[in-house]
């Protein structure tokens, strides 16, 4: 521990800024993850555009603050609006329906004739 009170001060200080950059890295980050999920997601464009434009602030708001490094900023911001035009040009995926049970018990039957 530091023996000085300027040091001490020091300490104090680094404290309360480590605590303030971690709580601004958090939300940054997710604000990030819910816009990758609604675009991964294919949910209704209004609500991606949104997350997005949010993600892009907090991020560009991080940086500037000197909390992240402008270049990692960047490169998270164009990483997420990457993701979300390959996800604007891809097909929505089709819901997954499962099989009946009979169904697939006759399919592993005939599998299992098959077989022998």
């Amino acid at each position: 521990m530091a023996n000085h009170p300027s040091a001490e001060k020091r300490y104090r200080q680094s404290l309360k800024r480590q605590a303030r950059n971690r709580a601004a890295r958090s939300s940054m980050k997710t604000a990030v993850k819910k816009a990758r999920t609604l675009v991964e997601a294919h949910a209704p464009i209004a609500d991606g555009e949104a997350a997005l434009r949010a993600a892009f602030s907090v991020v560009d708001r991080t940086a500037k603050k000197g909390i992240i490094n402008p270049k990692t900023a960047s490169r998270k911001i164009s990483r997420l609006a990457r993701a979300a035009h390959k996800a604007s040009l891809a097909p929505a995926p089709k819901a997954h329906v499962k099989a009946h049970p009979k169904g697939q018990a006759k399919a592993q039957a005939k599998s299992q004739a098959k077989k022998r």
